[in-house]
């Protein structure tokens, strides 16, 4: 299994996605993701602009599911970009 972290951009039939579970977790052979999209509709708050590659992508949070981490490709890491990350979760679970 591909070494996997948090916030890390992975890539799959050339979908981007961000990894959004912990890296603290057990092994599993599936991992969280966060689709990244080019010209997904955008509500505040709940889909943040991710800088990938130099490319502008929409984080379609309404979109999260579990993928097989074997099937993923790592791109790059959008650490820097967090806290745009953790708000879209945090609306899409709570409203806030």
């Amino acid at each position: 299994m591909e070494q996997l972290k948090r916030f890390d951009v992975a890539e799959h039939d050339g979908v981007k996605m961000v990894v959004v579970e912990s890296e603290l977790l057990p092994p599993d052979p599936a991992v969280v993701v966060i689709p990244l999209l080019a010209n997904y509709p955008a509500v505040r708050y709940l889909n943040p602009e991710i800088s990938v590659l130099n490319q502008r992508l929409v984080l379609a949070t309404r979109l999260i599911a579990a993928v097989r981490r074997a099937s993923l490709q790592r791109v790059e890491s959008v650490a820097d970009q967090r806290d745009h990350i953790v708000r879209a979760i945090d609306v899409l679970l709570a409203g806030v």
